[in-house]
């Protein structure tokens, strides 16, 4: 008897409508690791390569988070990634985050040092597990959101025997070094910064602006989007749903999540969302008609792909926590639950309704 061919698996990333936005975060990292740890042992002597955190895309002023890699002697690679020396005040690393890097494996800069960076080195034979240490010292510690949110360039002092890429335009004195893609992250020399698969958003309405950048997040076609009667896109993470909205006077987009519903309301639960939203670098958290919102906004006007992106970036793994955190503090209902069915949405409130006295 001929055995039957069984179809392919399904994926998150057959049907939008079930996608899990922190899923396909994680492919995207593990695509750039599995890259990165290919790329390093190609490095050529006297090569560096340098991935930094776009400032531009990512709203951290003038501080720049960067690591380098560049070979050693004896098949060595040697790594370095930026300390609290060269930060902005304001964008200093905190305790825990130089105690986790410690913990990645880099070792801080002793006194006295000239270069004031953290280093590890390894041999190009572990090229992988140097590959997932700068990975997670930009993920993790850094907090790129997405490696969409990466820049990258490889040079050479001028004048070393390296191949160099014809359209590159190095820093004078350097000459550039030709490198294969390093997954979603962008050479810095290329095109500006845009979603992951690069799309063209001259000449769209808002709308089809926002539903390209959301397609390209979840890697499908933005007429394949699950958006519901009220125009709204809907994006899972976790236990979490978060939505999308496009509003016209003046032109926004609302990145918003019903973090729980059915809750009941005290002083207690407004002190905690106040406390929250003041932790928060952008967005809100609010109570309204027994729901919990959390709200992060993106101006329409002069809109940017990038401002898209990581609103949603903060919301999905916002509220993905916060729905636990507040559901145990709290009681009430998350809008997934493992084996549940998805309850409906409830109705968010619109600015100036009698509902919204709870903003916080």
């Amino acid at each position: 008897m001929t055995e039957v061919e069984k179809p392919p698996e399904a994926s998150l990333y057959d049907d939008p409508a079930t996608a899990d936005l922190a899923a396909k975060v994680a492919e995207a990292w593990a695509e750039f690791d599995r890259a990165l740890a290919e790329v390093l042992p190609t490095l050529p002597a006297g090569a560096t390569l340098d991935i930094t955190l776009d400032p531009t895309a990512s709203g951290v002023g003038e501080a720049v988070y960067a690591v380098s890699v560049t070979p050693a002697a004896d098949s060595m690679l040697k790594a370095y990634a930026v300390g609290n020396s060269l930060l902005p005040p304001e964008h200093r690393l905190t305790r825990s985050a130089v105690a986790a890097l410690v913990a990645l494996g880099w070792s801080p800069p002793r006194g006295g040092d000239e270069d004031e960076r953290f280093t590890v080195e390894l041999s190009t034979a572990q090229s992988a597990r140097l590959a997932a240490i700068v990975s997670r010292t930009l993920k993790d510690v850094y907090g790129t959101p997405h490696p969409a949110f990466l820049v990258y360039d490889a040079s050479t002092e001028a004048g070393d025997d390296a191949p160099a890429a014809s359209d590159a335009k190095p820093r004078p004195g350097r000459s550039a070094v030709e490198l294969a893609p390093l997954g979603a992250a962008r050479p810095e020399h290329g095109e500006a910064i845009r979603p992951p698969e690069r799309h063209d958003l001259s000449g769209l309405s808002l709308p089809d602006k926002v539903a390209a950048v959301i397609a390209a997040m979840l890697k499908t076609t933005p007429d394949k989007l699950p958006v519901d009667s009220e125009g709204d896109i809907g994006i899972r993470s976790g236990s979490a749903m978060v939505f999308v909205r496009v509003r016209d006077n003046p032109p926004l987009v609302d990145v918003f999540s019903p973090v729980l519903t059915e809750v009941d309301t005290n002083e207690r639960l407004y002190a905690k969302l106040s406390e929250l939203t003041h932790r928060m670098p952008i967005g809100r958290l609010y109570c309204a008609g027994q729901t919990v919102w959390a709200s992060v906004p993106v101006f329409g006007r002069d809109f940017q792909p990038t401002h898209l992106m990581l609103a949603v970036q903060v919301m999905t793994g916002l509220a993905d926590e916060l729905d636990d955190r507040l559901h145990g503090e709290f009681g009430g209902k998350r809008f997934f639950v493992e084996g549940d069915r998805a309850p409906d949405k409830p109705e968010k409130p619109e600015e100036g309704d009698a509902q919204t006295g709870m903003y916080l």
